[in-house]
């Protein structure tokens, strides 16, 4: 029997790839945006990361490939709002279209990177961070 080799995330382009990576990494780094400081930061951003590295499916697919282009860009956390918001819209649009049953995962999959980001250093989420989830939810729901 002749190999595959054809990867889940074949019928993706790069830039398509790039802007579900985008939302992904963007979400994380909006958590930890959320609930400045040294230290609350830093761990929101390891916990959103790790969560994000347990995606499945051509999400974890696209996720778990190294990362070519990101810039969540910005000098400010509107700025990266901004950008992730609509790579957040954006990739729930495109999933739809080339991969309908991967849309819910990867709402799912942004779902458990905001939870565990809120999670990281008090066990439930502070005002700014619920307000960053319902911020992201809206922009996934925008789709």
């Amino acid at each position: 029997m002749p190999e595959n080799t054809t990867t889940p995330t074949a019928n993706l382009t790069p830039a398509e790839k790039l802007t579900l990576q985008t939302a992904a990494h963007g979400v994380v780094a909006l958590m930890a945006a959320a609930d400045p400081g040294p230290i609350s930061s830093t761990r929101s951003g390891m916990a959103g990361g790790k969560a994000l590295s347990t995606a499945t499916g051509l999400v974890g697919h696209v996720l778990a490939e190294k990362v070519k282009g990101l810039e969540l860009g910005g000098s400010s956390t509107a700025d990266l709002a901004d950008h992730t918001f609509a790579a957040l819209t954006a990739s729930v649009t495109l999933l739809k279209a080339k991969a309908p049953g991967e849309a819910e995962n990867f709402r799912a999959t942004i779902a458990t990177i905001a939870d565990a980001a809120s999670r990281a250093h008090k066990g439930a989420a502070g005002p700014a961070e619920t307000a960053m989830i319902q911020k992201i939810n809206a922009a996934l729901d925008a789709a």
